[in-house]
């Protein structure tokens, strides 16, 4: 259930028209009163043929009036509107059930509160099976105003106990740090101009979308004037920015003016001093051009700063900041990945935006390598080759799995919520980045002798993934990057353990294709290997020999006797 509170109004009378008409779209079918301040003696123009609009706005106004005419000063701010609205799939309401639960409403928000005979004066209309309209007029009987801070709070609060209390859909509790949704006359707007969005949601793009690219308040507000938004900034008299409001172009009032939102209202997280503090966590350690010099390093970078998002989740502080640097660098990598990704990666970054919030404070120093390897991202001019893209996007996979399980720990509901929608778009581009990879491994897949023998490594090192490892259609792939690894020096058993305590394979779908991206990343550095440098050092001393010499016979008996690890079979 929905409980919507809008802005406050100053025609009771306007309001009561458009409750009791035909709608915009004749949806209005018999608007009628379930409830009210004092039913009886109450005219309804629904019920009653010779009760009139005027004389119920005149009968809800009386207290106002008196306060206007007592001070002097007329309110105009004195109309509450909030719609309550039941799921589609909730059961039917009757008018009795509905009128207690704009009693409960009423009673949540300190409009009429319960067992106060001063309260102000209100009715719920309902003209539809689906949801009922409370107005209120916000002057009491005893011509105080009533006290609403916090009133969208208090009434959220309460539809979750209606929802439990009356067997309707449970939607999930509130933490206040989500964005406004567009109204009705938003959506509207940005459908007659041709916008795909209104523009508050606009905006909100443009402004996480440059936040990888910038390092202070300044760059920020520059980045966003340059990308084609309109800026109102508030400077200090050192001339530092304070505050900003951002507006989209084509965006007008009613009197053609431009409409600018200020950013707290955009995002919490979006006010210009959250930002600061935000941005000021990174400062380039070099000049921009120079990381377009390493992009793949960057790439491998990104992919290990991730690694210590895992390790550092046991300090609330600390795992806020992560999980808020790991929004940026969703969004950086979705800048720079290919055409056939970029979707998806988007939807991704949109998606996970939900989740970089919470009540919990942020140590934003705490993510200064997550943060750094998200804007290296966002300077590199090309993005990375297919296999370091293929692993970045398997760790952010599991790092937003991560983050989903501590907002599900710390009973963060939108939160998670968010990130689980963020894991399905990520999961989609992160199979299809790894499809060309996986290709050309098995392309070159091992021979069989070799496959059983790293068959044999994977029983070792992982015994309860096993069977699952073998068995996933990947598992060719997969051998084909052991041996991969062991040519460059790396020991096979080795690295299946250390890859399998990165990322736990309960959940993981496809284990192989985990275990690939893992190490792929960890052995693409070689690594001293005592025994191919003790053949290349037989075969440098049998070269330098003549072949009918003498000292033949004598190196060959001289050699060591090969063991079993030595003969083990190569690709």
């Amino acid at each position: 259930m929905i409980a919507a509170i809008k802005r406050p109004g100053s025609k009771t009378r306007g309001l009561l028209a458009y409750l009791y008409g035909p709608g915009r779209a004749d949806e209005h079918l018999d608007p009628h009163i379930v409830a009210g301040f004092a039913m009886l003696g109450m005219p309804d123009p629904g019920r009653d043929e010779n009760a009139t609009l005027t004389e119920l706005a005149h009968y809800l106004d009386q207290p106002v009036r008196l306060r206007n005419s007592e001070f002097g000063k007329k309110i105009t701010d004195h109309v509450w509107h909030c719609p309550v609205r039941a799921a589609p799939e909730d059961r039917y309401l009757s008018d009795a059930e509905w009128g207690e639960i704009a009693q409960r409403i009423v009673a949540a928000a300190g409009i009429a509160p319960e067992g106060d005979d001063l309260a102000c004066r209100w009715i719920a209309v309902r003209h539809a099976d689906d949801h009922i309209h409370i107005l209120a007029t916000t002057v009491r009987e005893d011509g105080h105003r009533p006290k609403l801070h916090d009133s969208g709070i208090r009434v959220g609060d309460e539809c979750r106990e209606i929802e439990k209390d009356y067997g309707l859909r449970r939607l999930k509790k509130g933490d206040r740090t989500g964005t406004r949704r567009p109204t009705q006359a938003e959506m509207h707007k940005a459908e007659r101009l041709g916008w795909e969005q209104p523009a508050q949601q606009w905006l909100e793009e443009r402004i996480r979308a440059a936040i990888p690219h910038v390092t202070d308040a300044e760059e920020l507000l520059t980045y966003l004037e340059a990308d084609g938004v309109l800026l109102q900034v508030k400077r200090g008299p050192s001339g530092d920015p304070l505050g900003y409001a951002a507006g989209r172009p084509g965006d007008l009032n009613g009197q053609q003016e431009q409409i600018f939102h200020p950013g707290g209202r955009i995002s919490p997280d979006l006010s210009l001093p959250k930002l600061k503090k935000r941005l000021e966590t990174v400062t380039p350690e070099e000049h921009p051009t120079a990381r377009r010099n390493r992009p793949t390093t960057l790439w491998h970078t990104a992919t290990d700063a991730l690694d210590i998002l895992h390790a550092d989740l046991a300090d609330d502080v600390h795992a806020q900041a992560h999980i808020a640097a790991l929004g940026e660098l969703i969004e950086a990598t979705a800048q720079k990945a290919p055409d056939n990704l970029r979707r998806e990666l988007h939807s991704a970054s949109k998606a996970f935006a939900r989740a970089e919030r919470s009540q919990i404070r942020a140590e934003d120093r705490a993510a200064h390598a997550l943060r750094s390897a998200a804007r290296d991202i966002a300077y590199t001019a090309t993005g990375p080759d297919g296999s370091a893209l293929a692993a970045l996007l398997a760790s952010i996979v599991w790092a937003v799995i991560v983050a989903e399980r501590w907002h599900e720990a710390k009973h963060h509901a939108h939160q998670a919520d968010a990130a689980r929608k963020a894991v399905q778009h990520l999961q989609a581009a992160a199979d299809r980045a790894l499809t060309p990879v996986l290709t050309e491994l098995e392309a070159r897949t091992p021979k069989q002798r070799a496959r059983h023998v790293h068959a044999s490594d994977v029983r070792a090192a992982v015994p309860d993934h096993a069977e699952r490892i073998l068995t996933d259609p990947s598992w060719p792939a997969l051998a084909t990057v052991l041996a991969d690894a062991e040519a460059r020096g790396h020991t096979p058993h080795q690295l299946l353990k250390e890859a399998a305590a990165q990322r736990e394979l309960d959940t993981a779908r496809q284990p192989a294709r985990v275990l690939i991206t893992r190490i792929e990343h960890t052995s693409r550095n070689s690594v001293p290997n005592r025994r191919a440098e003790a053949a290349r050092r037989r075969s440098t001393t049998t070269a330098s020999l003549s072949p009918s010499g003498p000292d033949v016979a004598q190196a060959t008996a001289a050699a060591p006797a090969p063991t079993e690890q030595q003969h083990r079979p190569r690709r």
